[in-house]
């Protein structure tokens, strides 16, 4: 076996477990992935079962010890990420009494338009818009009204992250992560809202909730002996406490202090911030206390669709460029990033809209939709290409406005997901927001940002700041063009102009539709 002291990261996704093994300096040793299941019982609503978590962490776990040889009694640490607003409800032994509800079920909007509409203070939180129906206290709410029997049976309710850190560890608890972050909660005034609680009819939650609310990375307890068996472990390993993987992944990419934006991407883009003041406006999420580190608050901002655009736009439309793609033995995006760079900024006259799936941030608008203006005969799939990266960008630049006039100036924007792999791309996102755009050289942020709590939990570092400096690097900086912009900066006023003024007609439309 391989003597070597590493720290061990558990990634809970959507689609399975991922756990990765790093060494002390965050370089990676192994990674292994197990898949489980996703449940959709009915529209709007996912699912999934605990159960069937631990088991795909158990082998994951298993197979990365395995694969890695690594000596059991050299992990130091390890801590865990998961989704957010992934409830679960039990009684004091922690057997689920239900299937967990997802953070993408949002079966409770209903309760989600009552609790914005009590006007309750803590609603600030939400930048003074419309209450997410994944978060907990919706969720909560819809229970108590629908599932009553279950909801009285259970004595203990809480997410995916506090049932896994009970696996692990025996200790029921709360990640001030999750809790800061969709249960209003805030330890500088007195934790748990208990006054919004009992105005939006959840008067009886707070006792159901976890008494010991814990920062990241603070040591919860030893891996038991039960979890140990299980993983392929040995007892007694520090265990941090975890959060919500979007968020533990800036820690992962050392993006977590003042000054510095986390831009994370995939199918949407999720940008988060630190601020040293409680301020709270309009479009802009936050601020969250103590949500990643100490004395700190958390915002952010969200395009629901980016890189989902760009996926139907290569599935949908792009079947010429397929079969050339063919011919050369590359990717249809190397064609398309290479012709779409040949062209000028606004890709020669087209603006579109990328509210294919509506507005996260600042808009908060679920009933607009995508556009393109100025279609021509003469505009090409990689015109189209062009105006579609350009209003991702622009939609990015709608949000970072929001933040700079809170006060958050970013220095830099620190990118993770697909993105990252466009070099087109990166340059859109650098010279739209004038801002350098740095690429870490560990993309597996959520991941590694567990491995960091471990290594914090376990005395390897004494903090998340001294940790996250050791076990991270960047790869490269993209830095931005002063000239391109200047000219950016016409179209990204004109973007802003077209929702302002299509937007009562779009809502028209998309009512219309939805009605039928």
């Amino acid at each position: 076996m391989r003597k070597i002291d590493c720290v061990l990261g558990v990634d809970m996704g959507t689609g399975g477990a991922r756990v990765g093994i790093f060494d002390l300096k965050g370089n990676p040793i192994v990674f292994c992935e197990e898949p489980y299941p996703l449940y959709t019982p009915a529209s709007g609503r996912a699912e999934q079962k605990p159960s069937e978590w631990w088991d795909s962490i158990c082998k994951a776990s298993k197979r990365a010890m395995a694969e890695s040889d690594i000596d059991p009694a050299c992990i130091k640490g390890m801590s865990v990420d998961t989704t957010c607003c992934t409830v679960v409800l039990s009684g004091d032994d922690m057997e689920p009494l239900r299937d967990a509800i997802m953070w993408m079920d949002v079966r409770a909007s209903e309760q989600a338009k009552r609790i914005y509409e009590s006007g309750h203070d803590a609603l600030k939180y939400n930048g003074y818009g419309m209450v997410s129906a994944e978060c907990l206290p919706a969720k909560a709410l819809w229970l108590k009204e629908n599932e009553p029997e279950t909801y009285n049976k259970a004595t203990r309710f809480y997410e995916c992250t506090d049932w896994l850190m009970y696996k692990l560890t025996g200790e029921y608890t709360a990640s001030i992560n999750c809790a800061s972050v969709r249960w209003y909660y805030n330890n500088e005034e007195g934790g748990y809202p208990i006054d919004f609680y009992n105005t939006i009819g959840l008067d009886d939650l707070v006792e159901k909730l976890p008494e010991r609310v814990v920062p990241l990375g603070e040591l919860v307890g030893g891996l038991t002996e039960k979890a140990a068996e299980d993983m392929g472990l040995i007892p007694g390993i520090p265990v941090g406490e975890g959060g919500a993987d979007a968020f533990v992944g800036v820690i992962g990419l050392n993006a977590h202090q003042p000054g510095k934006l986390t831009l994370i991407t995939g199918s949407s883009h999720l940008h988060v911030a630190q601020f040293k003041d409680p301020i709270h406006r309009k479009g802009m999420w936050g601020a969250y206390p103590d949500a990643i580190v100490p004395g700190l608050r958390m915002v952010e901002g969200g395009q629901t669709s980016t890189g989902s655009i760009v996926n139907w736009f290569k599935n949908q439309l792009c079947g010429t460029v397929k079969m050339q793609a063919e011919k050369e033995g590359c990717s249809v995006y190397d064609i398309l990033n290479r012709e779409a760079a040949k062209l000028p900024i606004g890709a020669e006259g087209l603006v579109a809209l990328d509210f294919f799936q509506g507005n996260r941030t600042p808009h908060v608008d679920p009933d607009v939709r995508g556009m393109f203006y100025g279609l021509s005969l003469g505009h090409t799939p990689a015109h189209m290409y062009r105006a579609i990266i350009e209003s991702i960008c622009y939609g990015t630049e709608a949000i970072l406005e929001v933040f700079r006039e809170a006060g958050f100036v970013p220095k830099a924007m620190v990118v993770s997901g697909g993105a990252a792999k466009s070099d087109f791309w990166l340059q859109a996102h650098a010279d739209v927001s004038n801002c350098p755009v740095v690429v870490p050289k560990c993309s597996e942020g959520p991941v590694l940002g567990s491995a960091i709590l471990g290594a914090v939990a376990g005395g390897v570092y004494p903090d998340i700041d001294t940790a996250a400096e050791a076990m991270t690097d960047v790869e490269y900086t993209v830095e931005p063009n002063q000239e391109r912009h200047e000219e950016y900066m016409f179209y990204f006023e004109k973007y802003k102009e077209i929702y302002a003024i299509a937007k009562d007609w779009m809502h028209s439309v998309t009512n219309h539709v939805t009605q039928k």
